[in-house]
């Protein structure tokens, strides 16, 4: 199911932008200030961020700025009606799109869909890291030039990490983001797959370079 998250603060209209995206069948997470949709932005993974800019605790553009260093994920900023050059700014910081006050909520969702097709679309084929390759059209992963073997479990396990290059994804977010296909995984399993994926790839399986434990919260990949 397609997550959206919903920064902002005017809980009315939280709720009632919420209540449009779960009808088209959109799961939802919502944050009323600026510091908890940041948070929720990198822990949550979502498919998607609508992003107020006037927001306590940190403001939109600061939210924008921090998530274009980290994620690639889609934004579509909320702007006053009268701040066109609000609105230029957030495209030049790395919004996708952008809606102004007051809207219609069913344009918003019709927008997001648009937004999604078109991002997903344009989806990065080539994952790389220093000699590792993963070409996602091809279903090939090379080290060093070499093919390697992966399953297609564990090719997706992977994709996913270099997806998400030094962020830290729990054992439920690979899952959930590797597998969106309903694959009936345990937690558990991804630890098993992870050490085979290390045999493969890394040079010391004991001393990782590229997936990295992190204890009690699950796995980062370093690229």
């Amino acid at each position: 199911m397609t997550k959206v998250l919903i920064v902002e603060d005017e809980t009315r209209l939280a709720h009632w932008v919420q209540a449009f995206f779960e009808k088209d069948g959109f799961e939802t997470v919502l944050a009323h200030d600026g510091q908890s949709g940041l948070r929720l932005a990198l822990t949550e993974m979502p498919d998607l961020v609508v992003l107020d800019i006037m927001l306590p605790k940190m403001d939109g553009m600061t939210i924008c700025t921090r998530l274009r260093r980290e994620s690639d994920v889609p934004i579509i900023m909320v702007t006053a009606k009268d701040k066109e050059a609000e609105r230029i700014k957030g495209l030049n910081i790395g919004a996708d799109d952008y809606v102004t006050k007051p809207f219609s909520p069913a344009e918003l969702v019709a927008r997001a869909k648009a937004l999604l097709r078109r991002t997903r679309g344009q989806a990065r084929q080539l994952l790389t890291a220093d000699d590792l390759e993963l070409d996602i059209s091809a279903q090939i992963c090379s080290l060093n030039g070499e093919t390697v073997s992966l399953t297609p479990t564990q090719f997706k396990i992977l994709e996913t990490l270099m997806r998400h290059p030094n962020q830290v994804l729990s054992r439920e977010q690979i899952l959930e983001k590797a597998f969106t296909d309903g694959l009936d995984l345990l937690d558990r399993t991804i630890d098993a797959h992870i050490r085979r994926i290390r045999k493969q790839i890394e040079a010391d399986p004991k001393n990782p370079v590229f997936i990295q434990s992190v204890y009690g919260s699950g796995y980062k990949f370093i690229g």
